[in-house]
């Protein structure tokens, strides 16, 4: 296997010709991949092998692709890009709140998941990454190098999507986001449908910040959306 100049690739899928299909075609443009057939091996290859990113398959032997997704978000924010056979809304959704970053259903075109690896890779690779990303305000510290929430001088346990969220509004004060918006710049899913997750994360955010300091607050805005309003 030669080293990858574009990054590693985790693929998982218990279809050994998928795996094989995408091997072939990623290395073809200088990916260096791994291969798991079943969610405890990808669990293993992951601590072993350091990703760049993953393409984590839905139905799974020993641990369902959720599984996965769930017990890599405990400890890293590598990219996900989920593949599955289904397409209801529901798992969409469900691919949101666990923290993944896209989602490819099958049949797929093995150019399709490569725009895709390679979108997601430009986002969670930005210029700006070595620099200390980090926002202050009265009482409340978001840093996303550290994936750190500091709430009133105590280090706040937050899943890293409310994170991003509440970075993303704070980096931009008094702004007004729809709920669109914000799939698309903090999740950056290509999501049809339910935007039921935002309000979800945004009602823990809420529970973690409510009364904290009378300086800023997150806000609904009726009928649009959300903003983190800074008075």
């Amino acid at each position: 296997m030669e080293n990858g100049e574009n990054g590693k690739i985790l693929i998982v899928d218990d279809d050994e010709n998928i795996c094989e299909l995408l091997r072939l075609y990623l290395e073809k443009d200088g990916f260096e991949t791994v291969s798991a057939h079943d969610g405890q091996q990808a669990l293993t290859l992951f601590a072993e092998s350091t990703p760049d990113l993953i393409l984590l398959d839905i139905m799974l032997p020993k641990l369902d692709g959720w599984q996965v997704c769930r017990e890599i978000r405990k400890t890293s924010r590598v990219p996900i890009i989920m593949l599955t056979a289904k397409g209801e809304t529901f798992d969409k959704v469900l691919g949101l709140e666990l923290g993944a970053d896209d989602y490819v259903a099958k049949p797929f075109d093995t150019k399709e998941v490569l725009a895709r690896i390679k979108a997601v890779l430009r986002r969670t690779r930005q210029p700006g990454d070595v620099e200390k990303k980090e926002v202050r305000y009265d009482k409340l510290v978001i840093n996303l190098t550290n994936y750190e929430l500091i709430v009133d001088g105590v280090q706040i346990d937050t899943p890293p999507k409310e994170l991003m969220l509440i970075y993303h509004l704070a980096s931009n004060p008094n702004r007004v986001y729809t709920r669109d918006q914000l799939l698309d710049e903090v999740w950056g899913f290509d999501y049809y449908g339910d935007s039921r997750t935002v309000d979800v994360h945004v009602k823990r955010l809420r529970e973690k910040l409510e009364g904290v300091s009378d300086e800023w607050s997150l806000k609904t805005v009726w009928g649009v959306g959300y903003k983190f309003e800074v008075k």
